[in-house]
C-alpha cells in the first residue's frame, strides 16, 4: 500500500492497494470518511493508476463534495442531536446541558466531553427502545453493547446480544428506534426473510422511511469527528 497525493486545492490523498483478484484498476470514494482508493490488479504500475486517477479528477471531486467535509466537533461547532442541530458552546463546570438550539459542555475538551455524553445518552435511549420492543416481540435480548461501527448500524448476535452504533443518537428519534426494533427482530428471525420483515413492522410499523433516512443521510453521522479520532 502506497500514498499519493491527486494535485488540486485542495490536494486529494490517494491510496492505492494491490490485489491479486482485481482484473482492472478499481477507484473508490468512501462515503464514510471520504478515503479515495485505487485498487490496482497484478502488471499495473503506479504510475498507470495515477494517470487514471487524474483522468477521473473531475468525478473524484464531485463525489467528494457530495459526501461533504468533515466537521471537528470543538466550540463553536453545529453538532446534530435527536436530528437537531446544536451549537456547541463551551461553558464552566462538569455537565452536558441540552437546549433546544444549542448543547453547553465543559469548556476544558468540548470534543471529548460531548462525545462521552453523547454515548451515555445513546445507551439510555437504545436500552429504553429494545425493551420496548422485545416486549413487543416477546423476546428477550441479553445485552446491549455499543461501538462506533461503520459498516452496520446494529447487529444481533445467536446469543441474544444487541450491538448498536452510539451515533443513532444524534438521529432522529424515530430513526433510531427503528434501528432497535429492527435487531431486536433478529430475535426471532435471524435473517432478512418475509417473516423477519413482518415482525419489524408488527412492532415498529412502516419501516420505508426510517431505511431510507439511513441509506442517504445515515452516512453524514459519521463526519463528526470528536477528541481527534
Amino acid at each position: 500500500m502506497a500514498d499519493h497525493r491527486l494535485a488540486g486545492s485542495p490536494p486529494v490523498p490517494l491510496t492505492l492497494r494491490r490485489s491479486a483478484r482485481a482484473r482492472r484498476i478499481i477507484l473508490r470514494v468512501s462515503r464514510l470518511d471520504g478515503r479515495v482508493t485505487l485498487t490496482l490488479p497484478r502488471g499495473v504500475s503506479e504510475a498507470e493508476a495515477l494517470d487514471f486517477a487524474r483522468a477521473k479528477a473531475d468525478w473524484i471531486r464531485d463525489h467528494l463534495a457530495q459526501r461533504g467535509s468533515d466537521v471537528v466537533v470543538d466550540a463553536g461547532a453545529r453538532v446534530p442531536v435527536d436530528g437537531v442541530m446544536r451549537l456547541v458552546v463551551p461553558v464552566p463546570g462538569r455537565r452536558v446541558v441540552l437546549h433546544d438550539d444549542r448543547v453547553e459542555v465543559p469548556a476544558d475538551a468540548p470534543g471529548a466531553r460531548l462525545k462521552s455524553w453523547l454515548k451515555t445518552l445513546a445507551r439510555e435511549r437504545l436500552a429504553e427502545a429494545s425493551d420496548h420492543y422485545s416486549d413487543a416481540l416477546g423476546r428477550r435480548y441479553t445485552r446491549i453493547t455499543l461501538r462506533d461501527t461503520r459498516s452496520r448500524w446494529g447487529s444481533c448476535s445467536s446469543h441474544g446480544g444487541l450491538m448498536f452504533s452510539w451515533r443513532l443518537v444524534m438521529a432522529p428519534p424515530h430513526i433510531l428506534d427503528y434501528v432497535a426494533a429492527h435487531e431486536v427482530a433478529h430475535l426471532a428471525e435471524m435473517n432478512h426473510s418475509s417473516a423477519f420483515w413482518a415482525n419489524v413492522e408488527d412492532i415498529y410499523g412502516p419501516y420505508d422511511s426510517a431505511r431510507g433516512w439511513l441509506r442517504t443521510k445515515g452516512n453524514d453521522l459519521h463526519r463528526y469527528r470528536f477528541d481527534a479520532e
